[in-house]
């Protein structure tokens, strides 16, 4: 394996923490964070890496990472932390990071499903699941593959059961606030 020389960009925190404050230099590696984290198991880095490597300024480890794709925000790294580090917001922080700058993942469909979830908040206000899983299907190759298998059925079946119960609209739904909501989301970007 080959290594290579660290090399620190102490700045790199600083401008993440103008968007916080996230505290994450407050992180003495205690790893409750991972511990807790009911994802770990599929990290390639746990949380406390995550944080050591953004005190770091390892801009790219990071955002190349699957940990952010993976982290599900539940907050228990962050309620663990002894030193109250905002550790899921940071995951989320550096998720749009990672969009932003158009950085590839290594999980398509998890950052698909992301793009796919805040481009329907920024239509309707709210979620409209009558569209999100089908352009999130579309964006990232699975409908050609549910078409094939035959799962596209049991996927519209499951939908069917869901309009015949109102459990979904055919149509989006509007909400109060609408302009609120796609300020705050243009503003995130």
């Amino acid at each position: 394996m080959e290594q290579h020389a660290l090399i620190p960009d102490f700045s790199f925190l600083e401008r993440v923490e103008s968007f916080g404050p996230f505290n994450a230099a407050e992180c003495f590696q205690c790893r409750k964070c991972t511990n807790g984290c009911p994802a770990s198991f599929e990290m390639d880095l746990f949380p406390d890496q995550i944080i050591r490597l953004a005190v770091l300024g390892q801009r790219a480890e990071i955002l190349q990472s699957k940990t952010i794709w993976i982290c599900a925000s539940c907050e228990t790294c962050s309620t663990r932390c002894p030193n109250g580090i905002r550790i899921a917001e940071l995951m989320d922080y550096f998720k749009e990071m990672a969009v932003r700058s158009g950085v590839p993942t290594a999980l398509p469909r998890i950052s698909g499903f992301h793009k796919a979830f805040l481009e329907n908040i920024r239509f309707t206000g709210r979620v409209f699941e009558g569209a999100l899983l089908p352009v999130w299907w579309a964006r990232t190759g699975q409908i050609g593959e549910k078409i094939r298998t035959g799962e596209v059925r049991n996927d519209l079946k499951q939908a069917m059961g869901l309009f015949s119960r109102n459990r979904m609209s055919l149509g989006p739904r509007k909400i109060k606030g609408r302009s609120q909501v796609k300020a705050i989301l243009r503003s995130s970007r």
